[in-house]
């Protein structure tokens, strides 16, 4: 699988830019970043310890 050169990233990048234009560019990114962000929080919270093992009655 050939891999994308720095003029193939450029033409993307125009072609998105055109497609969707700055302003909502900028919306998705800034919603792409707030999911990563959050995905991350969650992946270094510790995990419940006693939803695990169940109760000895």
């Amino acid at each position: 699988m050939p891999s994308f050169g720095v003029w193939e990233w450029v033409v993307i990048l125009v072609i998105v830019l055109v497609i969707f234009g700055a302003s909502r560019l900028k919306d998705i990114g800034k919603g792409l970043g707030g999911a990563i962000s959050e995905f991350k929080k969650a992946v270094q919270e510790e995990p419940d310890e006693s939803a695990g093992e169940p109760e000895d009655t």
